[in-house]
């Protein structure tokens, strides 16, 4: 090993020796990322007839859900009909049955932010993907991609574990990170945050028990305040108790009487793509918690005794890197609940930036109720790669969008279309972009998807 200087970020770089390293796996199609539209891909992959592996850099499923402790899941309805369906409704109604009675009471018929319990959804998430024959490999980092020699397809990944080193070997690759990882190390052009380069704050979500929700409730009637407890941050900031910043909580999620997930404030200036901004946000968001703490028991009744059971593993992350894709979503696209003749699934859900800055104002923009916006084919698709599929927050759009995109609820449905469409460029030996599109819509509506009540009438005839 050589050492060079006036290279990298430290003024110096090493030259690794050449070196051959193990095929450890081989898969029709390899996944990489387990969040939502991860799972969503590897179980449509897999139910159509692919051999899928799922690669995971944590010990379990669930991304932002489980990793991060994001609260609920977003809404899966136009506020007036379910507009996500198919695997990822599915799999948020088997968590529902597997929580305790108390639970499946009151969030039985419940579509829009369902309180997630953590546990639970890590093993519905492993027990489906058993049962669709999905192989995972967990503890797991993409070190690089093999690229063919015409530069057109990813023929595998080289992955970093205990275990060591070791190429796996695919036909088509689901880049489901969430940060568009596979295309950015393959070459795909990329746009990040705003104009400025400015990202969305993250947010360190936790879990809080010995809390007592008759008595929480009680409060808000008795002072009108919102369940957001607007006028109770406001009066904590101007008294010194919270900082400078969001003047509500983002959301407060009940597992039961006792034990609520807290979606609240932000810690600014972190870019997910890069370890030291990740290792800063765990450290300025665990200490940003316990000051949250220590509002909870002195301002919010229900909550003096409350505790602190567990923080996120990683703070929530917002946005990254949008691939350039053969299409890019439009906030134009947006505003006219555009729909597109390769749509392969509809969204709903607001446009929602969060503040760069403590100064800063949020922008939220809603469609009306019952109006949704096709999200098409083609943003799942990286420029000049025939075998990759990007579906989650990394899909091709403007800024504004990715804002919306973002959600699990989306990262589900985008991620269940990029996984049958594997399945089937598998089955017709074609590449991405020969996928035949009627065939690709047929299957999905088919498989529970929803792309509209037109799409829906045809399927059915």
């Amino acid at each position: 090993m050589s050492i060079d200087r006036g290279v990298g970020p430290h003024g110096k770089s090493v030259t690794l020796p050449a070196q051959s390293v193990p095929v450890s796996h081989e898969a029709d199609v390899v996944v990489v990322g387990g969040g939502a539209s991860g799972i969503g891909a590897a179980i449509a992959a897999a139910m159509n007839g692919a051999s899928v592996l799922l690669v995971e850099q944590r010990g379990y499923l669930g991304g932002m859900g489980t990793v991060s402790l994001v609260p609920a899941f977003c809404p899966f309805t136009d506020k007036e009909k379910p507009i996500v369906r198919g695997i990822g409704m599915a799999l948020m109604e088997r968590m529902k049955q597997a929580c305790n009675a108390d639970y499946r009471s009151e969030y039985k018929d419940t579509l829009d932010w369902v309180p997630i319990d953590p546990e639970t959804l890590k093993r519905v998430y492993d027990d489906a993907l058993e049962e669709h024959g999905v192989r995972t490999l967990f503890h797991s980092f993409v070190y690089d991609v093999l690229k063919s020699a015409d530069g057109r397809r990813i023929e595998g990944i080289v992955v970093v574990n205990k275990t060591g080193r070791s190429a796996i070997r695919a036909r088509y690759v689901i880049d489901a990170t969430g940060d568009a990882d596979i295309a950015a190390l393959a070459g795909v052009p990329f746009q990040k945050g705003g104009d400025e380069g400015e990202l969305q704050p993250g947010s360190m979500c936790y879990l809080l028990a010995n809390v007592d929700r008759a008595r929480f409730n009680r409060y808000l009637e008795e002072t009108g305040d919102s369940g957001q407890l607007h006028a109770t941050v406001e009066r904590a900031i101007v008294e010194g108790a919270l900082p400078e910043g969001r003047k509500s909580i983002s959301g407060l999620a009940w597992v039961n009487d006792y034990l609520v997930g807290v979606n609240f404030g932000h810690v600014f200036g972190i870019d997910g793509t890069k370890a030291e901004d990740l290792t800063r946000g765990a450290i300025e968001g665990r200490r940003l918690v316990e000051r949250q703490l220590r509002f909870f028991q002195a301002y919010v009744p229900g909550f003096e005794r409350a505790h602190l059971v567990a923080s996120g593993e990683q703070v929530g992350i917002r946005e990254t890197r949008r691939i350039q894709g053969d299409y890019v979503l439009t906030a134009d696209d947006f505003m006219n609940a555009r729909s597109f003749p390769d749509d392969i699934a509809r969204n709903a859900y607001y446009i929602d930036i969060h503040l760069a800055n403590s100064k800063a104002k949020m922008t939220f923009t809603h469609l009306k109720p019952g109006q949704s916006h096709g999200v098409p084919y083609r943003v799942l698709l990286p420029v000049g790669l025939d075998n990759l599929w990007v579906p989650g927050r990394a899909a091709s759009s403007d800024r504004a969008v990715q804002g919306s995109l973002r959600v699990m609820p989306n990262c589900f449905a985008m991620g269940q279309a990029s996984g049958t469409a594997a399945a089937l460029a598998l089955r017709n030996g074609t590449g991405s972009r020969e996928v035949r599109l009627p065939e690709l819509r047929r299957l999905l509506v088919e498989q529970g998807a929803w792309l509209g009540e037109q799409t829906a009438a045809s399927a059915a005839e």
